[in-house]
């Protein structure tokens, strides 16, 4: 809901505080970096903050678009069409283009006439985990800002918060093994912790994770590795198979 709850990217939420407040706000920004650490969530509190509206779902000057399919030039067209029309309720008429890559080559033509000369009551925030595929033309007249992939430990003290405000008892490993799975993303991260949740009644244990999306027990890798380092090809093939016999996808075993 707003800047203070974002995450693992103060180097963006604190520029974009400073340049509301100092009234240097750009009209169209691009937000960039892996998947699931914050850039659509930015974007909206963003698009409320500039707007002084607690609730963006309830406004109907903030238009989100999933550029994937949204991608043709009609949709842009229609855009541009409504561009044309002051916002009904607030200062600001925000456009949100998630995914805005996947945009094809006619509609990014048809967008950047709009963000050659924007009327002064619009803004856009393009969002995209793929900026390299995006047009130059569109790069030049946004202002970028690089999402980062967010820390273990900014992610294990996050998800501590959301358990201990849920009063969901945890172990301290459990929500670490969590942290460290997620890899950069505070999505997957949550998206682990509502599935393991609902997987254990009472605790989030290290158990009940592993047995709730599948991780290997680090002793079976243990055992597997002991045995290829020892060439010992049937003790690796057993170890293996009893790994994959358990239900573990394979992928996820390779990747533990």
């Amino acid at each position: 809901m707003s800047f203070d709850q974002i995450s693992g990217q103060d180097h963006i939420t604190q520029t974009l505080v400073n340049a509301i407040s100092s009234d240097r706000l750009a009209q169209a920004f691009l937000f960039s970096g892996p998947r699931g650490v914050g850039k659509t969530t930015t974007a909206r509190v963003l698009a409320s903050t500039i707007n002084s509206i607690k609730d963006y779902n309830k406004c109907l000057d903030i238009i989100e678009l999933d550029g994937a399919s949204n991608r043709g030039i009609d949709e842009i067209r229609e855009i541009r069409e409504s561009v044309k029309f002051s916002p009904s309720m607030s200062k600001y008429k925000v456009y949100i283009i998630d995914e805005a890559h996947m945009l094809t080559e006619q509609a990014f033509n048809a967008l950047l006439k709009t963000l050659e000369e924007p009327p002064e009551y619009i803004v856009f925030i393009l969002a995209t985990t793929d900026p390299q595929k995006m047009p130059q033309t569109i790069l030049s007249r946004t202002q970028r800002y690089d999402f980062v992939r967010i820390p273990v430990d900014v992610i294990n003290e996050r998800l501590k918060y959301i358990l201990d405000e849920e009063k969901i008892k945890y172990d301290g490993d459990a929500i670490q093994l969590i942290s460290k799975k997620a890899d950069g993303s505070m999505r997957d991260a949550l998206s682990i912790l509502d599935q393991v949740i609902a997987y254990s009644d009472s605790l989030v244990s290290v158990n009940s994770i592993r047995s709730a999306i599948g991780l290997t027990n680090e002793e079976d890798i243990y055992e597997l590795l002991f045995n290829i380092v020892n060439k010992n090809l049937q003790g690796t093939s057993i170890e293996f198979n009893k790994i994959i016999d358990s239900g573990i996808s394979p992928n996820n075993f390779i990747n533990d």
